[in-house]
């Protein structure tokens, strides 16, 4: 066995008391952090270590404040044990907090015990007499009380006069069966203190009362005085429960209810009457009452009909909020700084949040009509109703359904197919009154009526709208804006406004909105995403199972209160640095001037879209054809000034390699349609495969003769073969065709018939890429299209198989690139063509690459999820000077485009977590603002501590850290 890999031993002050003699050395050890070494000061010990005192040499200069170094900068003072030492391994003693269950498994059985002993009387099955009156027997005793004493049915009564919801068990002499306080006469007092007694009790209606409380459902004996006779009531406790767990994990009110009747009883013998709707009627009720209570409306002296629209909202202190988080001269910022008072809005529709055609507006109008999430539905579909014959303008780009089918979403027995919303694109926070209910798919009409409904509520003079079809709704928003009314009217001419569509769903749109609607090539956006709305949903799709049963108000009441809780809910600097390193790396390998040029360029077309766009490809891949009608060119420019080399009247070189590269394409095709044959292939199918063969072998006889003239040392290499007959028992969908890349470099073969098979190799590997690339997405739409709009088994089916089709053919074109590939392969060190067309032409991962866009990010999260190189190639031709340069040019636009994103992703947050904490103090002062009752003023002192407490914390939390002092005579 080899020795142990020798390290020194860090001790503790009491394994040195205990040790041997040893030599100690006081070193700076280093240890990573974020992958550079970090100094810190230590105690080592060592056996036979020479005595190295570290201190008495000067330390190796630091080169920043933080204390890191080079791992060289220690080689020489780190002490080595000697080569005979034999170190020892530190190991961390096991606990049996490492595996918790196995030391719990041997004290089971007295857990166990301990369950059933207290199924009967336990430690009182000797005593006769109740402890508190020694008058009368122990039967009763309480599961809710912390030590379950057991007592005498008044002494019990007397003991729970203030906690009349606990429940009780009775022994009857075997066992203990459920008994409650009012059984055992137990009366509950409303109207007077605790300790008064009403001169005039009255009992509720049918002395029936029910109490719902976190430990089940109680029938209660209540005196008081009432007009409405109410029969049942909820505590404070169970409502702010339950409602606190639909937040957290969506449960229904159906789910909590009747596990509050379980608890009452377990076995369904004596249940308690059904007061599930009530039960929902109170829930609705205590939301709509959290809600005015939290944004003071029961300080308000006009009441709570004075409520304005959208007044009952959570805002996003981050986002730019006039008055409130950003300086009063905000409209007088130069250009270079106004951006940083954008508001970043992200629209986007949500299907899972449907509702069935369940009571109506009549019956269920619900409370809170606008004042939060959800515009006022009754002007909004008085809006919808007077524009419902609108006609949608058809999509140009990319097979949109949300636009071409706008009309066609399934609606049958649903009174709304979804939602719409108008969100804070970078804090995933809910906008005042941008909600509404989708009818029938995404219509313009219900987009234009949310959009200016959000910005009919802020100043802002800068917008950057984030939407997955902004490419087409955009188009005459100005002119259907004019539709709406005159409150939500915007001022186009005094604002910025900047459309764009989010990363995710950018790839499926074509190439010209994949330019001109980037957020990675605009500016003034920072790291932006625009995808802030759909992560969203998931934490809000839970509840579709609830609220698609609920009326329209209880509906639309709940998601108010959801959303509501979604926006209190809710590094760079690093980043930056590396992508301006990035760019920094790649300008120096670029000529001065170039980078001039294109430098206007981009701030050109950053101010002004209508200039030329620097981030389009610019030269033009090259397709087969275009290369052989080049060839074609060349050859008949030869032939008319006599350079011609043609050995063949009628097969020039050129046409020698192509018809090569044609009949490979055309033996990989007939190997498909052999594969396809099946055992009982029928006659047809058999005879049309034969006939293609048949075809295919009289070409490449045909060849065979021709070849030999431009190739002699080919009979070389068909020795070992049989010739391509009939007779030959080589199929001929296998049969080698020996193109230049074939024959290796050791053959003769002339540089022109390798330089014309390189041309025609790379023009093929071109168009397969192309071929890909439309293939995936046409396959990703087929999918898409599936899922949405076919329903049945055989539609199904059809789609299926149209989608295998699709799916033979992306593999077919995999095919044709990876053996494009290989002949270059072969071709580029005999014709010395250097790796530059590597940087073009990656290897094919076909597990990886050949994915549709939707799939291709299955696995990767949102910040780490990467195209695969097939969709980010650029049209570089043949002609490796102008497109290599086309590429360098695109390729550093996109890097300066990153790095200056990154630095505006710094300024931005910095701003943002400016404003959080301008807020915070400006909320806390308007709470402070009341001198009414203690109750009114008491409530907004509590909520003016608490955005103190906020903004303090973020205050805390955002500081720069505290950096240790530098070493005297070291410098930053």
């Amino acid at each position: 066995m080899g020795k142990k890999k020798q390290k020194l031993v860090c001790h503790t002050a009491e394994q040195l008391t205990d040790a041997p003699s040893t030599h100690i050395h006081t070193a700076s050890i280093y240890t990573f952090q974020s992958g550079k070494p970090l100094v810190c000061t230590e105690s080592l010990t060592g056996v036979n270590v020479p005595p190295v005192s570290l201190h008495d040499e000067d330390p190796p200069p630091a080169r920043n404040r933080f204390q890191i170094y080079d791992p060289g900068d220690f080689l020489e003072y780190m002490p080595i044990p000697n080569d005979d030492v034999e170190t020892e391994t530190s190991k961390r003693k096991r606990t049996a907090g490492d595996h918790p269950l196995a030391a719990w498994l041997p004290e089971c059985p007295t857990f166990l015990d301990e369950m059933i002993r207290l199924e009967g009387r336990g430690e009182y099955i000797e005593d006769s007499l109740c402890g508190h009156c020694q008058k009368s027997a122990r039967t009763i005793r309480c599961t809710d009380c912390f030590l379950p004493e057991l007592c005498c049915p008044p002494c019990t009564v007397e003991r729970h006069r203030h906690l009349p919801l606990h429940r009780l068990q009775h022994w009857n002499g075997h066992y203990f069966e459920r008994i409650s306080l009012k059984t055992l006469g137990l009366r509950i007092q409303l109207g007077h203190r605790m300790d008064d007694t009403c001169c005039n009790p009255q009992r509720a209606f049918n002395d029936d009362f029910v109490i719902i409380d976190t430990n089940g459902i109680h029938e209660v004996g209540l005196d008081f005085s009432t007009v409405t006779d109410p029969k049942t009531a909820a505590t404070f406790n169970i409502l702010e429960q339950y409602h606190k767990l639909s937040f957290e994990s969506k449960a229904s009110a159906f789910e909590f209810y009747h596990s509050l009747a379980r608890l009452s009883d377990n076995v369904g013998i004596d249940p308690p009457k059904d007061h599930y709707a009530t039960f929902l009627r109170v829930v609705h009720e205590w939301r709509i009452l959290k809600l005015l209570k939290r944004f003071a409306r029961g300080h308000c002296p006009d009441g709570v009909g004075t409520t304005e629209p959208g007044q009952c909202a959570v805002l996003c202190p981050a986002c730019p909020q006039p008055g409130k988080n950003i300086p009063e001269d905000w409209k007088d910022a130069s250009p270079d700084k106004r951006w940083l008072y954008a508001l970043f809005v992200g629209i986007d529709a949500n299907f899972h949040l449907k509702r069935k055609f369940v009571s109506s507006d009549s019956i269920d109008p619900g409370i809170s009509k606008g004042w939060s999430y959800f515009v006022d539905e009754r002007a909004y579909k008085v809006y919808l109703d007077d524009h419902k014959d609108r006609n949608q303008e058809r999509s140009t780009c990319a097979s949109h359904n949300a636009v071409n089918m706008a009309d066609t979403k399934k609606a049958r027995g649903l009174a709304a197919t979804g939602v719409k919303t108008v969100d804070c694109a970078r804090h995933n926070m809910k906008l005042r009154n941008t909600v509404g209910d989708l009818q029938k798919g995404e219509k313009y009409i219900n987009m234009d009526y949310l959009f200016f409904s959000a910005m009919s509520h802020n100043e802002v003079t800068v917008l950057n709208v984030s939407y997955d079809i902004a490419c087409q709704w955009s188009k005459h928003l100005r002119s259907r804006m004019m539709t709406l009314p005159s409150r939500f009217h915007l001022d186009f001419d005094s604002k910025a406004i900047t459309f764009l569509i989010p990363k995710f769903h950018l790839p499926a749109h074509i190439e010209q909105c994949q330019i001109n609607f980037s957020f990675n090539l605009s500016q003034y956006v920072g790291r932006t995403d625009g995808e802030a709305p759909e992560c969203g949903w998931a934490n809000i799709n839970p509840i579709a199972s609830s609220t698609k049963e609920m009326g329209p108000g209880s509906r639309w009441d709940t998601l108010n209160d959801h959303f509501g809780d979604c926006n209190w809910k809710l590094d760079a600097i690093e980043q930056k640095a590396e992508h301006q390193q990035e760019l920094i790396e790649l300008e120096s390998c670029l000529e001065v001037q170039d980078i001039s040029q294109w430098r206007i360029e981009v701030e050109a077309w950053e101010q002004d879209h209508s200039q030329t766009n620097p981030f389009q490809v610019r030269v033009a891949s090259e397709t087969q054809a275009a290369v052989r009608l080049e060839l074609a060119r060349i050859e008949a420019a030869e032939l008319e000034s006599g350079t011609n080399i043609s050995l063949h009247a009628d097969v020039s070189p050129s046409i020698l390699i192509s018809s090569g590269i044609d009949l490979e394409d055309q033996q990989r095709h007939l190997s498909l349609e052999i594969a396809a044959l099946g055992v009982h292939a029928t006659d047809n199918q058999l005879a049309k495969v034969q006939q293609h063969t048949n075809s295919l072998r009289r070409k490449i006889e045909s060849r065979q003769d021709i070849q030999l003239l431009y190739m002699p040392f080919v009979s070389l290499l068909c020795t070992s073969e049989e010739p391509c007959s009939p007779a030959s028992s080589t199929p001929v969908e296998a049969f080698q065709l020996w193109l230049p890349s074939a024959v290796g470099p050791n053959m003769q073969c002339a540089v022109q018939l390798r330089t014309l098979e390189w041309k025609l190799r790379y023009a093929q590997a071109n168009d397969a890429l192309k071929e890909i690339r439309n293939l995936l997405r046409l396959r990703s739409h087929l999918y898409k299209f599936k899922d949405s709009h076919i329903v049945g088994q055989a539609a199904n089916t059809r789609a299926r198989s149209t989608i295998s089709k699709a799916d033979a053919r992306v593999n077919m074109a995999a095919e044709h690139y990876e053996v494009a590939r290989a002949a270059l392969a072969n071709l580029a060190p005999i014709l010395n063509e250097g790796r530059t067309w590597m940087e073009v032409f990656k290897p094919l991962n076909r597990s990886k690459d050949l994915k549709a866009l939707k799939d291709m990010w299955e696995k990767e999260t949102e910040g780490t999820r990467h195209l695969s190189w097939i969709w980010k190639t650029p049209g570089v031709s043949e002609n490796a000077s102008v497109g290599l340069h086309d590429a360098l040019h695109i390729e550093w636009c996109k890097a300066h485009a990153r790095a200056m994103q990154w630095e505006e992703e710094v300024d931005l947050l910095k701003e943002e977590q400016r404003r959080v904490i301008a807020f915070l103090d400006w909320q806390g002062g308007w709470w402070q603002n009341d001198t009414l009752r203690e109750g009114l003023v008491a409530y907004a002192e509590c909520q003016a501590s608490l955005r103190r407490q906020l903004s303090t914390h973020f205050q805390i939390l955002w500081s720069p850290p505290t950096l240790p002092t530098p070493p005297a005579g070291t410098t930053m």
